[in-house]
């Protein structure tokens, strides 16, 4: 379903955690990382395909989540000719999309990569809300700047992290915390991040948060992002 200016309508989940740490899926068989989202069908409003996805993609159920705010308008990005089918070029541009900001009111056990039989991520992680953005596709980022931005108003205000102000904000979203992190993955912390480590383990969140990952989720520690990168995991 197109529109006349060959843009499918599509829609975007941002889901806070009680930290405000938002939801980073890795897409199944790649190493793109990415915010659950998907094409709206004939029939649908915005909001009825946003819990459609959110359920498809994590397992989510409508009284899972709390719904903060929504895009004003459609956000949009075009997508490169090798990227579309030969018998869509011409016709197919890409994706014009609303973005929802959820808060999460169950837990983190309530997610399921699994809900259906063609799963969209085998891997997530919570991360800080202005994601470093290198690890998107390309002709994505701009739309995820956006997204981020104009719904950062909403997010829970309980750490200065989260204020948008530009030169925090590109901090993370153009370096995204390099050096920290490599400080704190450095030399003899290897066998702790190690991803084969960690399955069926408890994680540590950088407060020192234990959870267990849901049905389905693995975790692989990425450099670029905070989450349990200096704080010890405990076994339980």
């Amino acid at each position: 379903m197109l529109d006349r200016d060959g843009f499918r309508p599509n829609v975007g989940i941002i889901l806070l955690n009680q930290r405000s740490q938002v939801f980073w899926g890795k897409r199944i068989r790649t190493h793109s990382w990415q915010f659950p989202q998907g094409g709206i069908d004939r029939g649908e409003n915005p909001e009825q395909a946003m819990f459609r996805e959110l359920h498809e993609e994590v397992g989510l159920m409508p009284q899972h989540v709390h719904v903060l705010a929504r895009t004003r308008d459609w956000l949009r990005y075009e997508v490169p000719d090798r990227f579309i089918r030969r018998d869509a070029r011409g016709h197919y541009k890409g994706q014009k999309q609303i973005w929802f900001l959820l808060q999460l009111v169950g837990h983190d056990w309530d997610l399921n990569l699994r809900a259906t039989d063609h799963p969209e991520f085998d891997a997530w992680r919570w991360n800080d809300y202005w994601v470093p953005l290198d690890v998107v596709v390309e002709f994505k980022r701009g739309v995820y700047e956006m997204a981020l931005t104009e719904l950062s108003r909403f997010v829970p205000r309980f750490d200065a992290r989260f204020e948008p102000r530009s030169d925090h904000r590109n901090r993370y979203l153009r370096s995204g915390l390099h050096q920290r992190d490599q400080h704190a993955t450095g030399p003899g912390n290897e066998a702790e991040h190690r991803p084969g480590n960690d399955a069926a383990r408890p994680y540590a969140g950088r407060t020192g948060t234990l959870f267990e990952l849901p049905p389905g989720a693995t975790f692989e520690p990425d450099p670029q992002t905070s989450f349990g990168a200096d704080t010890p995991v405990t076994k339980t």
